[in-house]
């Protein structure tokens, strides 16, 4: 397999994980109704272009895409991340403007009874950064 192959391969991977958050993410509020929280939308403004992006980049195999693909995954984990960091109480929650319908780090944020959703989003992100990381590797040779 060569550099351009796997450069695709992790390209792809990358948007798969961005399609699979964003798409939850809707599921999570218009199908379970479940009101994001202040947090959960900034993570939001940075993973639907994610999803929008990266699989344009997949469909014209722009391996290049890492240049503005992970500016955006970077600044999305840093709000996950954060997030985290708060629902599991590391950090005070007085800087954050939460609202009782749509707490930051409620009973509203776990998903299948454990699963802290910022987790997730940290996770996906995660796995974003690592993929266009590994594309850039691989494009520059």
């Amino acid at each position: 397999m060569n550099r351009a192959q796997n450069a695709s391969i992790w390209l792809t991977m990358a948007w798969i994980t961005a399609l699979i958050a964003t798409l939850s993410a809707i599921f999570i509020g218009e199908i379970l109704g479940r009101t994001p929280c202040v947090l959960c939308w900034y993570q939001r403004i940075f993973m639907f272009p994610l999803a929008l992006l990266l699989g344009i980049a997949c469909y014209r195999d722009d391996s290049n895409a890492w240049h503005y693909a992970l500016p955006l995954a970077g600044l999305g984990g840093g709000f996950a991340a954060y997030h985290t960091l708060l629902y599991w109480r590391v950090i005070e929650p007085e800087i954050v403007a939460c609202s009782a319908e749509a707490s930051c780090s409620g009973a509203g944020m776990v998903i299948f009874g454990s699963l802290p959703l910022p987790l997730l989003s940290l996770l996906a992100f995660t796995l974003i950064v690592v993929s266009l990381l590994i594309v850039r590797h691989h494009a520059k040779k």
